[in-house]
């Protein structure tokens, strides 16, 4: 697979920065990918001026993963911090999904994970089930959250570390005047003086964090460029009590043209319901026909269930070609890290957040000192030299296995590999790219190759009876 060309992959390894040294931003439509630049190095830290009188000011757009993980450290390193968010019940159409080394990393509480999930259920096109977690330790799992209520969490724990939560919808920002002027936010206010109309208010900052989505008003203001993006659509489905003891500690996942021609459906297990969904980036306006499908496969499982929500919402498909100018820098969804094949976002999400508040933290010693785009800088190289390599993996495994029905056959044939369950688990909760065995690596080549050419011989028959 390491052969596969990569060339219409948009990586992680482009530059964010071009022309905003001055820290004026000029916002521009459609930029263009640049190449990394190996020979300048934008050094600030402390040979950047002091903040005399107050300490720096941040504004974190959004108040997701992303914003609260990094509002949160923003405000335990000295930075005042302002944390916008409108919706404050967010329900985001999200699988819930998180990673066993999330749970210790950012010192989540069990009680706000519904499921602890040891086994998972592959379903192939033709309904071939294979059971995936055989290799998980006793300790290990994949715990399943509510988005309202991580979110919400994340956002409180913020607001206790020091950081002014803002009810407030973002609209746009000034740039600065000059390299330490601020930035003007406006944002229309929500609270008990302003009631549901809302108020039209400024904030001014030193840098800003955009941790506001898909559909990223900051990211739109610095020129981000554009990405392409999927459609999620989740129905959360309250099951009766028989049903959901089947799903007390197990998740599905559906693969065919059926649910989606270039993604998966899903059932995820929550508190007391199943999360039931799939997306697509290729036939949008079909999704609710896939949702139809991914209903109709879980139909005997889900049988009685009562639909008690309906979610949908846009996820990105690869990193935006910029994310960062001047002092503003972009993160999560914002950034458009979601991984390809598994379309896993909250971890990342709320790592790049806090990875982007450290190099805010780190840059301003503290709060005491203004920051530029070079103190921002280090945090996408940090990012890039570690996360890289997992994207550019789960972008080849989707191309080359979600193209086609045989092809996504193969692929659950593969799943049933106790070496490759072991590979995907391992870099799935604590992620990492897990060296392997070179044996192993062999074995599993050669398998891969039989499961391939087998998908490419049914789908030759198919085309046969097509005819």
């Amino acid at each position: 697979m390491a052969s596969i060309s990569l060339k219409t992959f948009v990586g992680l390894r482009q530059s964010s920065s071009d022309t905003y040294n001055s820290g004026h931003v000029f916002p521009v439509k459609h930029l263009p990918a640049q190449p990394a630049s190996r020979g300048l190095r934008i050094v600030a830290g402390k040979f950047s001026p002091k903040v005399t009188g107050r300490n720096l000011r941040v504004a974190v757009v959004g108040g997701g993963p992303a914003g609260g993980s990094a509002a949160e450290t923003l405000a335990k390193g000295g930075i005042e911090t302002f944390l916008i968010e409108r919706k404050l019940d967010n329900c985001k159409p999200c699988g819930g999904a998180i990673p066993l080394c999330m749970v210790g990393e950012f010192d989540l509480p069990l009680d706000i994970i519904d499921r602890r999930v040891t086994k998972m259920k592959m379903i192939s096109p033709s309904n071939v089930a294979v059971d995936i977690g055989q290799t998980l330790k006793p300790h290990e799992y994949i715990g399943m959250v509510r988005r309202e209520v991580l979110d919400s969490y994340l956002r409180e724990r913020a607001s206790a570390s020091g950081a002014t939560v803002i009810n407030g919808l973002f609209l746009k920002m000034d740039a600065p005047k000059g390299a330490t002027a601020p930035y003007v936010l406006h944002y229309t206010g929500y609270d008990s003086k302003t009631g549901g109309v809302g108020e039209r208010r400024t904030l001014e900052v030193d840098a800003v964090i955009g941790a506001d989505g898909a559909n990223s008003r900051v990211a739109k203001f610095i020129g981000a460029g554009d990405y392409d993006y999927a459609i999620a659509f989740q129905e959360r489905i309250k099951i009766p009590d028989d049903k959901m003891v089947y799903y007390e500690n197990l998740a599905e996942m559906y693969v065919g043209d059926d649910v989606s021609p270039d993604f998966y459906g899903w059932v995820f297990p929550k508190c007391d319901h199943v999360a039931v969904g799939t997306g697509t980036v290729t036939h949008k306006s079909d999704i609710k026909k896939f949702q139809l499908a991914t209903r109709l496969r879980a139909k005997e499982k889900i049988l009685g269930g009562k639909i008690i929500r309906v979610e949908a919402h846009p996820i990105p498909e690869h990193p935006r070609p910029r994310r960062l100018a001047g002092r503003v820098a972009l993160v999560g969804d914002a950034a458009g890290y979601v991984t390809k094949c598994s379309g896993e976002g909250i971890y990342f999400a709320a790592k790049s957040g806090r990875m982007c508040a450290e190099a805010i933290v780190e840059g301003s010693e503290n709060g005491k000192r203004m920051v530029d785009e070079g103190d921002l800088r280090k945090y996408l190289e940090k990012w890039d030299k570690t996360y890289w390599p997992t994207y550019k993996v789960l972008d080849v495994l989707q191309k080359v296995f979600y193209r086609s029905n045989p092809a996504r056959e193969a692929f659950v044939e593969m799943c049933a590999d106790e070496y490759v369950q072991k590979m995907t688990f391992d870099s799935y909760l604590y992620k990492k790219v897990v060296p392997g065995n070179p044996l192993e690596d062999l074995k599993l080549a050669v398998n891969t190759i039989g499961s391939l050419v087998r998908a490419n011989a049914l789908r030759r028959e198919m085309d046969k009876m097509s005819v």
